[in-house]
């Protein structure tokens, strides 16, 4: 399977025998990637850079936040940023992230995935739950 780099945005995977091409943008390399980031338990979110968390809070759903990705000929670069929840080993959660991503881009788009960079940019803590008032119920009695 050949790869042509021919635009800046994505790239065309090419085989013998096929009646047509298939176009992959870069945009769905990093959805991949950050799904497959997000499935590794312990990944508490992505985190994304500015214009990213805009485009959040605007209430657009973002899917490649936190995930940087750099297509070549001859394999792929990722560079994902997330928050990790508090409690969790970062180095054993890292590498499971980086194999779950490379796994993931290899078996859906064949290409051949040849770094995963992960970046810790927080940790999320569970905020306590505020303590709920008691419902009281109140039965009126007629006479």
């Amino acid at each position: 399977m050949a790869i042509d780099m021919d635009r800046k945005d994505g790239y065309k995977l090419q085989d013998a025998g096929v009646f047509g091409e298939v176009q992959i943008a870069d945009e769905v390399v990093a959805i991949i990637s950050g799904l497959a980031a997000l499935e590794v338990e312990g990944v508490a979110k992505m985190s994304g850079n500015v214009p990213n968390e805009l485009v959040s809070k605007l209430g657009m759903k973002n899917l490649s936040k936190g995930v940087k990705v750099e297509v070549s000929p001859e394999s792929v670069m990722i560079d994902l940023a997330l928050e990790m929840k508090y409690g969790y080993s970062i180095p054993k959660v890292s590498e499971q992230v980086q194999e779950r991503v490379k796994s993931a881009i290899e078996s859906m788009t064949g290409l051949n995935v040849e770094r995963v960079n992960v970046r810790i940019v927080g940790v999320a803590v569970d905020k306590p739950q505020k303590p709920q008032k008691s419902q009281r119920t109140v039965h009126v009695v007629k006479k």
